[in-house]
């Protein structure tokens, strides 16, 4: 299977994005199904979301402001990890265009839908 990534980065570089990512998006994840969900619902989905995400809003607590809504908080966390693979990563690799890193998960998931909906025969 090739991957079609238009840089050749390491391949460490994008096991942390990847990561960064699924973190980031479990986040946001556990931010939308709180709109329908209670923390402490018996959802399995719910439960998994807040499993995996409390390590996280534990770790962010000391700099997370108070006055931020419980449901919200997810939302800001997920923002330093967006600005973390946005900013941080691309500037760390020495890259002087910011973006240029810029979400590899997310163009590796755009570009297998659009695979899969150009395979389909209409």
């Amino acid at each position: 299977m090739s991957s079609g990534l238009s840089a050749n980065f390491h391949p460490l570089v994008y096991i942390i994005d990847y990561a960064l990512g699924m973190i980031m998006w479990t986040l946001i994840g556990k931010v939308a199904m709180n709109i329908f969900q209670k923390e402490d619902s018996e959802f399995f989905f719910m439960k998994v979301f807040v499993k995996i995400t409390n390590p996280f809003i534990r770790l962010f607590k000391p700099i997370t402001p108070k006055f931020i809504i419980g449901p919200l908080v997810p939302l800001y966390i997920a923002w330093f990890f967006f600005m973390i693979r946005f900013y941080l990563m691309p500037w760390v690799l020495g890259y002087s265009v910011m973006g240029m890193l810029s979400f590899p998960l997310e163009s590796e998931i755009s570009r297998q839908i659009y695979q899969f909906f150009n395979s389909i025969k209409f």
